[in-house]
């Protein structure tokens, strides 16, 4: 199959919705002014799969810190600080249900991983949600507390069942 990664732009937008919407329950789906918003933000590095012009999958993303979640609906808020940010934090990735399978999501994850080793980032982040915690514990991520109650509460704006993940970049234990 041959597939085009690239950055996510406003034009990818419908497809990027139409992806959420067939991979997604009505609790979890953001609208484009949400993925607009994001889009603004200086810690934007999401990707987005095409495979004959169609958007087949979707990888939001941006460089964050470790412990800090975004809630469901919220906005990728830049870090400015010494030494900062630290984590690429997966927001939400999804595939078209036709294309699973295909080694799409690892294209994704493999390319945002390795651009984020290379800006010194030591560490990635994801809320797992829908059952999928099996999936990125294959991909080296395992479940980590929330010491502060405003990052539970955010990590709660995804309903039950959602955990925090963490990944060492490096390949070591979180």
């Amino acid at each position: 199959m041959s597939a085009r990664v690239c950055a996510l732009a406003p034009q990818h937008l419908p497809g990027l919705l139409a992806v959420q919407q067939a991979c997604y329950g009505a609790a979890l789906v953001e609208g484009a002014q949400v993925f607009a918003r994001r889009l603004a933000s200086p810690a934007n590095c999401s990707l987005v799969l095409e495979h004959a012009g169609q958007v087949v999958a979707y990888l939001a993303a941006y460089h964050s810190v470790r412990h800090k979640v975004t809630p469901l609906q919220g906005d990728f808020e830049a870090v400015a600080a010494p030494g900062i940010p630290d984590t690429l934090y997966l927001h939400d990735m999804a595939v078209l249900p036709q294309f699973a399978g295909r080694g799409l999501a690892r294209a994704l994850l493999a390319r945002l991983w390795a651009g984020a080793t290379a800006r010194g980032l030591r560490h990635s982040a994801l809320v797992s949600v829908q059952g999928s915690r099996a999936y990125w514990e294959r991909q080296g991520y395992a479940v980590q507390a929330l010491d502060q109650a405003a990052q539970r509460a955010r990590l709660a704006s995804y309903g039950p069942g959602a955990v925090y993940m963490l990944r060492r970049l490096d390949g070591g234990a979180p």
